[in-house]
């Protein structure tokens, strides 16, 4: 069941783009004066299913972190057989520009807009580990574009895991079991977002600083990414917006931690509200007592905080699951050794993966 990301974007696909009975990746873009897209859904977990949370994260393109707001309390090992799962494909889209590529590391998404297609692009993400954080509030451009990455430590890595008993080999061979997956661009001097030879990391704090990627979101970002392309890093874990009839929405993602006590304790991280945030929800509209329970739930998706409460304003849509629909681990992407020795590629600079 699960959908391959389409190999070509166009405004004739605004409309069928978006699918709320597949697994999409490919949104509507809303107009200038609205921000949000896509609808929530549920589905239920086959009654014989013995997979991993990761597999239905895979199977409708969400990462882990997604889906454990989402539903909190599901088994990340063996999801209850027969019980509901929310996918949370709706969201308000970041506070930043509408071009290019925007990493909202908050909420370990990749937002890509491509040119004159009236779309937007969603990608599940995993980003740096504590101490070894992916940037938060950067713009940069995609410098290069690499097929089948060898990867070079850094001489920083190099003592790390020296210091653990263990050596790194100078240069990481390229195929399927290396840690950059089988497609990188570079972006800056010293960061990447590339593949990933293990996928249950998506979701998740599990890299030195890149943004890594499911096999199949790589592959087409990498066949559809220009070099040149402007990408932003934000830090964004709530969201907010007005739209066009009035209404005001509330997103909310647990944020990163930022110490070794936060990321050790069993404590919520707090929130702070930027400035437009609070601003815009100190309209006389809102009601705070909605608004309190959203910054409780963190369920990273959006809530209206004010008007008439509306019964199935937030509710998500039922998808009947076919017999065969049930998600099914595979391997990445076909490796081809030819690319992967091809002398006229030169080796890309030392990353901190």
């Amino acid at each position: 069941m699960k959908k391959s990301i389409r190999a070509l974007i166009s405004a004739a696909m605004t409309v069928a783009a978006f699918s709320q009975t597949a697994q999409a990746v490919v949104y509507p873009l809303p107009a200038a004066n609205s921000s949000i897209t896509g609808e929530n859904l549920e589905v239920s977990i086959p009654t014989d299913s013995r997979l991993p949370l990761e597999a239905f994260a895979a199977q409708y393109e969400m990462g882990l972190s997604n889906i454990l707001e989402a539903n909190p309390g599901i088994d990340v090992y063996l999801p209850k057989a027969g019980s509901n799962l929310i996918i949370p494909q709706q969201l308000i889209l970041p506070d930043a520009p509408r071009e290019g590529i925007v990493v909202n590391s908050a909420e370990m998404r990749l937002y890509y807009f491509p040119k004159g297609s009236n779309t937007v692009v969603v990608l599940p993400i995993g980003i740096g580990q504590l101490g070894k954080d992916t940037p938060l509030d950067w713009v940069t451009k995609v410098e290069s574009k690499r097929p089948f990455p060898t990867w070079t430590p850094t001489a920083k890595m190099h003592e790390e895991y020296a210091e653990n008993g263990k050596n790194l080999p100078t240069i990481f061979p390229a195929g399927p079991d290396n840690p950059m997956g089988l497609y990188a661009l570079y972006i800056g001097k010293m960061f990447a977002i590339h593949g990933t030879n293990a996928d249950f990391g998506i979701g998740l704090r599990v890299s030195h600083g890149c943004v890594r990627l499911r096999g199949q979101d790589i592959k087409w970002l990498f066949e559809h990414v220009p070099v040149g392309t402007r990408v932003q890093f934000v830090n964004q874990p709530v969201k907010a917006a007005v739209e066009p009839d009035g209404s005001r929405y509330l997103e909310v993602h647990n944020p990163l931690s930022t110490t070794e006590e936060q990321f050790s304790s069993n404590a919520i991280v707090p929130i702070t509200l930027p400035a437009s945030v609070s601003k815009l929800l100190s309209d006389p509209s809102v009601n705070q007592d909605v608004v309190n329970q959203v910054l409780k739930n963190r369920s990273g998706m959006p809530v209206k905080v004010n008007g008439v409460a509306e019964a199935h304003a937030n509710a998500p849509l039922p998808v009947t699951e076919q017999s065969d629909a049930q998600p099914s681990e595979t391997p990445n992407s076909n490796f081809s050794a030819k690319g992967a020795s091809d002398s006229a590629i030169t080796q890309p600079p030392p990353v901190e993966e």
